[in-house]
């Protein structure tokens, strides 16, 4: 899923060649984002995307010989001329006269033409990492290609692959060596494997065409086009920069009369591996007018303010925020609460009148991206994970938004990775006290994800490690939720530290939140009354959570009831569908009922006498609490629900695991007649948890 889609999109052609575009938001200014090079598309701006089209009108096509636009082979058709026309012709389809330009690598040629040859049409013009014919400083160590691209060589060893002769014998691996030269910076596995997918969508041939293409930006002429340059510029490079080197964006600047932007250990695309500080740059430089009112006063004349942000992944989370928050509450009077959250979460806050801020409504969702991640009863969440950096990103920049709008004295991230990632990246932005909470620590590989995913994995796991021993300062507080005897053995990795051990000295552990008191249900019977269920009723509750991606799990059961119900006459079987499955998608049968979202579903789940769940932590916790007997299906590739929960859930001697792929309606029957009601010994879930969380938290206040 996209992290922002289109609000128009086309086609336009020029002599045959198509060339596909895309417009999202709108105001003014316009900004055209120019295609880099044939070897990739209008994807590699997808972490600028979403969130410059909040603040203008953003427009961005394919380049010629890649994406959705036509692929040419002669080298006529890739001159820079031909993509400053594709530019034109593009803004002259969205109606738009004169547009900010933003281009990157090899798109600093046609950017700088278009720039010179008709100025009247652009407003302004951005250059990242711009790879021009600027001759190199022969004093300083060389960037980039220095071999001849078009004789054979004796050696195909590192920028020897930039060669149509190896283009030819071996595309794939000119892609991957030129991307693992794009990115040099460490941990950036994902914007590698991102790149070279789209640079195998684009032939050989093209790219070669694209470069014996005739230009009319040369050694020669640079210099003159760029002197020409008239409208306001920014040039934006890193100094690890393995493509091209600070010099050629040093004269670039100085030719233009623009300003110099130096990232500081960046590559060649620092939009794709430091997109929050681009994003910021690209800001200031298109929109510099006031942002809106921020509004700001002495501590002194205003309440004391917390941004809590709650993941949005099923329900979960929301139940222990809640019961935090009123802890907090209590031990400091008059705290205001604001809530940046989606869906589903925003439904439980509702319900509970809690304050949610309205920039909510603009956060992209991640629900829907690992609905749409998922297959049946199957969810690779590491990878789904690592496919959500564009959602992660525009997320970021919203909150962003928000707290430099409204001055908060605490931000508090239950599992928001997005919070937690990007000011590790970027401390400069931290300016509150942050809270941290999450129920697991580490990322796991799936044995179906072999020596790829193991490798990957114990990437991302290092990067996070790095982050908090090299910025300690960023988590005010980290705070477990369980207790150090719920963390499975294991490493973060080769050569990396135990788990366990390196999450108890960067952790307080607060014990498990249920998000309700279990006294508090009162005696079982009257509850059952309370709640409709008649003498005699043998109740199943099947539920999966806030998300969708149970519902192969819930059709499943529903195709077990009718066995299960001749085992068991006087079986009643209620499948809540949660809020984002739709109720109507389930099969009806005689006796078996259907209800969506529940508010008080806690309530049930302590009533039944058997229920039946996915593998998701705070739903089978609770069943532990209530001491009710549950079938429980971990998420296939769900390394969460596969390993920490179900290492948490036998530590208390809780539940009965079931396996999907081999849980037949017959089997699931059998299991449903043999665990109804049956006298559970599990180990108590001591109480008080959100008490010690809010504890830890009121701290920083």
């Amino acid at each position: 899923m996209r992290a922002r889609e289109p609000d128009h999109q086309g086609v336009v052609t020029r002599d045959g060649i198509s060339i596909y575009y895309e417009v999202f938001g709108a105001g003014e200014p316009t900004v055209l984002l120019l295609p880099p090079w044939s070897i990739a598309h209008s994807a590699s701006w997808r972490a600028q995307i979403p969130d410059l089209a909040r603040h203008c009108r953003v427009v961005a096509f394919d380049g010629r010989g890649n994406g959705r636009s036509s692929c040419p082979e002669q080298p006529e058709a890739y001159t820079d001329s031909e993509f400053a026309a594709d530019a034109l012709a593009v803004l002259d389809a969205v109606g738009v006269e004169r547009a900010v330009i933003v281009s990157h690598s090899k798109g600093a040629n046609w950017g700088l033409f278009l720039v010179a040859e008709h100025p009247e049409r652009v407003a302004g013009a951005v250059f990242i990492g711009p790879q021009l014919p600027i001759p190199q400083d022969p004093s300083v160590p060389p960037v980039g290609p220095t071999y001849s691209f078009t004789k054979p060589l004796d050696t195909e060893e590192g920028w020897a692959k930039f060669n149509l002769h190896y283009w030819l014998k071996d595309y794939p691996g000119f892609v991957e060596f030129f991307f693992g030269q794009v990115f040099s910076e460490p941990h950036s596995s994902k914007q590698i494997e991102d790149c070279v997918g789209w640079g195998l969508e684009t032939t050989p041939q093209t790219l070669i065409a694209t470069i014996l293409a005739p230009h009319r930006v040369s050694r020669r002429t640079v210099e003159e086009y760029a002197r020409r340059v008239r409208c306001p510029t920014l040039v934006i490079h890193g100094t690890e920069d393995r493509v091209v080197p600070l010099s050629t964006a040093e004269a670039l600047a100085e030719w233009t009369g623009g300003s110099l932007a130096v990232i500081e250990g960046g590559g060649h695309a620092p939009h794709g591996r430091d997109p929050v500080q681009v994003n910021l740059l690209l800001r200031d430089f298109i929109t510099p007018q006031t942002p809106r009112r921020a509004v700001w006063a002495p501590v002194r004349k205003r309440p004391l303010r917390a941004l809590y942000v709650s993941s949005p992944i099923g329900l979960g989370h929301v139940r222990r925020d809640l019961a935090i928050a009123d802890e907090l509450r209590k031990l400091r009077p008059g705290l205001q609460i604001d809530w940046l959250a989606q869906h589903p979460v925003t439904q439980a806050l509702a319900a509970r009148h809690e304050r949610i801020h309205p920039a909510s409504a603009l956060l992209a969702s991640e629900s829907r991206h690992l609905e749409g991640e998922a297959a049946e009863h199957d969810l690779n969440i590491f990878q789904a994970f690592r496919r959500m950096d564009a959602i992660m990103t525009a997320n970021y920049m919203l909150f962003h938004d928000v707290v430099r709008e409204t001055p908060y004295d605490l931000w508090i991230g239950d599992e928001a990775w997005e919070l937690d990632f990007f000011l590790h990246e970027n401390p400069e932005e931290k300016r509150a006290a942050f809270a941290w909470l999450t129920d697991f620590v580490g990322a796991l590989p799936t044995p179906e994800g072999g020596e790829r995913e193991a490798m990957l994995v114990a990437d991302f796991n290092a990067e996070m490690i790095e982050h908090v021993e090299r910025l300690p300062r960023i988590r005010d507080r980290a705070i477990f939720v369980g207790d150090p005897d719920d963390i499975p053995p294991g490493s973060f990795g080769p050569g990396l530290p135990s788990i366990r051990e390196w999450t108890e000295r960067h952790y307080d552990f607060c014990g498990y939140i249920t998000g309700f008191d279990v006294s508090e249900t009162g005696d079982r019977e009257a509850l059952r009354a309370r709640l409709g269920y008649q003498p005699g009723e043998q109740v199943c509750v099947v539920a999966v959570g806030g998300s969708g991606v149970g519902e192969a799990l819930l059709r499943r059961v529903v195709a077990a009831y009718p066995q299960a119900k001749r085992r068991v006459p006087a079986l009643r079987m209620i499948v809540v569908t949660g809020p984002r499955i739709d109720l109507a998608s389930l099969p009806s049968l005689s006796g078996l009922e259907a209800r969506g979202y529940v508010p008080d579903l806690y309530q049930h789940l302590a009533a039944c006498d058997l229920a039946i769940v996915q593998g998701g932590l705070t739903t089978c916790m609770e069943l532990t609490a209530a001491r009710r007997p549950f079938l429980y299906f971990p998420l296939r590739r769900h390394f969460e629900q596969w390993y920490q929960v179900s290492y948490r859930l036998d530590r208390y001697g809780a539940g009965r695991r079931m396996e999907y792929d081999t849980a037949s309606p017959e089997i699931i029957a059998d299991a449903i007649a043999q665990e109804l009601g049956r006298e559970v010994r599990y180990r108590d879930v001591e109480p008080g948890g959100a008490a010690r969380a809010a504890a830890c938290i009121a701290e920083l206040l």
